[in-house]
């Protein structure tokens, strides 16, 4: 762990300009990411916060080839919705550049070129998936198949996504192209492979042992569990169509494995901003002094602590990680989050229906951050959040300084007379915060940093609650003029402590205190944060109730949602060989209601019946008593085919049967005559 750097690189991971941004990747990588570097910027640190759209790799053609698009109409169309949610969400950004520019193309060529003329590549001739059809090699994603591991029969080419085990394509079993669905054949390529097996000793001491105290477990655990499995040699390169060339010859119609080129995307995203501001980027990745932290999900974990450290090393000119805080995954409601079944809140979305309640997301994702085990976002909790916390705590605190100050003093902060040793312990423990949520924040940990912060408001509230200025300004108001003051310069250090978390709050209390720019340590450092005489301007609401309406249209949008994907999900019979008219005229289809029902003993699926069909009440015996009681199917309106063969069924003659189906659960369901006016022995034509 570097001591006292002197800069910090900071960078999350480079999202998939596949889709929009959805809250599993603010709670995992952009929330916390951005706390860490607003804090840093308080504290008057030099800090490059680096991001991008990765616009290279398998994901991107699949997507064009679904919406029957481009790739580069996918990136652009992605990449300005994205970078849009981000500016409008607050993520502080130094540079956010695109994978697909220029300065990127080129740092990844020489990056690449550089490894290869030292020699650190190995060349092979391998073995891989080709559609014959689509005349084309299919990448890892362009193949489904069923799990060698846990049999799910939806795996793709590198990883299933139901154990989370790493595959290559050729592990599947039944492989089928999502191309054009036939069966690939095995053909011959050349590629070249990262030797990671040469790293493994120098991955096992520095991140195991000489970040052992230092570094999050899970991904202390997940480094252990690759490099106990023994590291092999890993393809950067690929037969795609879409990505950076393979710079060297002999290498024709063959691209930059994305998983390569995507982390130098940080360096060259860096390179972009240091030209822009006049600053030598390689201060940001080469100097010893310089803090390099990675923020990202858990299933990016192999990627930025082996295979980009490796890369790095290899090169040999560039620092390594100090850290890299991986996040577990956020759950929505229950269930895993998924874009491809749009079971997500989405970012863009949220600021449309949420409008100006930018904060109330980061608080809430970050008081529930997934920091070491996955976690569960809900609305419910949402609007709890808001309304208890942040309503009922933090903006009930500014609301009643503000409401005071203005209605006894006119707004401006009164001079203190002697402080009660109440005054002095107050703002001796307001002090301590700072360090206290540094501490939090400097171990990664955001969420215990926040509730730190949210102390600072319950300090006030009890402050007030237990003063009750209200009641002695009658009796006694230079004591009022005392804890008014109080009160003010607890309202100031949350204006300042509340910035990394709530920016936008921590921005309309600046305004409201009238408050110019304050750094971190001026809370604990400075005896005055505002000095009386100050003019102070007329309160506002920071947090407004969230309504019950409002959440109950976000739930009902999910219902949407998941009967969408039942329905798209749906397995259909084909249909089945055709009949003529003369066939379906033959039978004979009447709408009845069942009088009796009983259990046929010693068969567990079958119902006994007697229905009215409307010309007698016969016997026919149903195989539905795994989904219904006898109790529920009495009085139910039935579809039966009356002149069906009699069947004799455990000794009881059936003589007809009831018309079911199955819902998207796969439960039995009534073919129902259920509009008014109909009666039993209609003929249903």
């Amino acid at each position: 762990m570097l001591e006292n750097p002197k800069r910090y690189t900071i960078t999350a991971a480079l999202p998939y300009t596949n889709g929009p941004i959805h809250i599993g990747h603010l709670a995992g990588v952009y929330v916390p990411s951005d706390i860490y570097a607003r804090y840093l910027r308080l504290q008057g640190k030099d800090v490059a916060f680096i991001c991008g759209s990765d616009e290279h790799g398998v994901a991107i053609s699949m997507k064009a080839k679904k919406e029957g698009i481009t790739p580069q109409q996918v990136i652009d169309k992605y990449d300005g919705i994205i970078r849009k949610s981000f500016i409008d969400f607050g993520i502080s950004f130094d540079n956010y550049s695109r994978t697909s520019s220029k300065i990127h193309h080129d740092t990844a060529s020489a990056f690449f070129r550089k490894l290869y003329d030292n020699g650190d590549f190995i060349e092979e001739v391998t073995e891989q998936l080709y559609d014959a059809k689509a005349e084309q090699f299919l990448a890892d994603r362009f193949v489904t198949g069923t799990c060698p591991k846990c049999e799910n029969p939806e795996a793709y080419g590198d990883q299933c996504e139901r154990c989370g085990s790493t595959l290559n394509a050729t592990d599947l079993i039944n492989p089928k192209s999502t191309i054009t669905g036939e069966t690939p054949i095995i053909k011959a390529t050349k590629h070249w492979f990262l030797p990671l097996d040469r790293y493994q000793n120098f991955l096992q001491k520095w991140i195991l042992e000489d970040h052992a105290k230092d570094w999050k477990t899970n991904v202390l655990g997940q480094v252990k569990s690759w490099l106990d499995d023994g590291l092999k040699p890993r393809a950067v390169t690929r037969d795609l169509d879409w990505g950076i060339d393979v710079p060297v010859e002999g290498a024709e119609g063959k691209k930059l494995y994305v998983w390569f080129d995507a982390p130098i995307g940080y360096i060259s995203a860096t390179k972009e901003w240091a030209a822009r501001v006049g600053k030598n980027w390689e201060d940001y990745w080469k100097s010893n002094d310089t803090k390099l932290v990675h923020f990202i999900g858990k299933d990016n974990i192999v990627f930025h602590c082996i295979i980009f450290p490796a890369m790095l090393k290899a090169e040999g000119t560039f620092i390594l990680p100090d850290n890299v805080p991986a996040n577990e995954f956020l759950n929505l409601e229950g269930n895993k989050l998924s874009t491809s079944k749009n079971w997500a809140v989405w970012l863009h979305e949220y600021l449309i229906d949420f409008p100006d309640k930018q904060d109330v997301l980061r608080y809430a994702l970050t008081a529930n951050a997934p920091e070491t085990k996955d976690n569960d976002f809900t609305w419910k909790d949402f609007q709890a959040r808001n309304n208890n916390e942040l309503a009922a705590i933090f903006g009930n605190f500014i609301n009643r300084v503000v409401v005071l100050t203005n209605k006894y003093y006119d707004g401006i902060v009164p001079s203190p007379n002697e402080f009660s040793e109440v005054d002095e312990q107050t703002l001796a423990e307001l002090k301590a915060y700072p360090a206290v949520i540094s501490s939090s924040i400097e171990r990664y940990r955001f969420r215990e940093a926040q509730g730190e912060l949210m102390n600072v408001a319950r300090l006030g509230n009890k402050y007030l609650a237990d003063e009750e200025p209200w009641k002695m300004v009658k009796t006694n108001p230079e004591r009022v003029q005392t804890q008014m003051y109080v009160a003010l310069q607890i309202a100031s250090a949350l204006q300042v402590l509340a910035e990394p978390f709530l920016p936008f709050t921590s921005a309309k209390l600046a305004k409201i205190l009238k408050l110019n720019d304050l750094s971190w340590n001026s809370v604990a450092e400075t005896s005055e944060l505002l000095p009386a005489g100050h003019q102070i301007g007329e309160a506002e609401i920071l947090f407004a109730q969230i309504e019950d309406n409002e959440i109950q249209k976000q739930i009902d949008k999910l219902e949407a949602t998941k009967k969408a994907n039942v329905m798209e999900n749906q397995v259909t019979e084909p249909q089945k060989p055709t009949s003529t008219f003369e066939d379906f005229s033959k039978l004979d289809l009447r709408v009845g209601t069942i009088l009796e029902a009983e259990k046929m003993p010693k068969a567990n699926k079958l119902l006994v019946l007697k229905v009215d069909t409307g010309i007698d009440v016969r016997t026919i015996v149903s195989g539905i008593a795994e989904h219904f009681s006898p109790e529920e199917v009495v009085g139910k309106r039935v579809t039966v085919l009356v002149n069906l063969a009699p069947r004799a069924l455990r000794g009881v003659e059936s003589q007809g049967m009831i018309l079911m189906t199955n819902n998207a659960e796969g439960k039995l369901v009534f073919v129902n005559p259920d509009a008014d006016g109909v009666d039993n022995g209609a003929l249903i034509s």
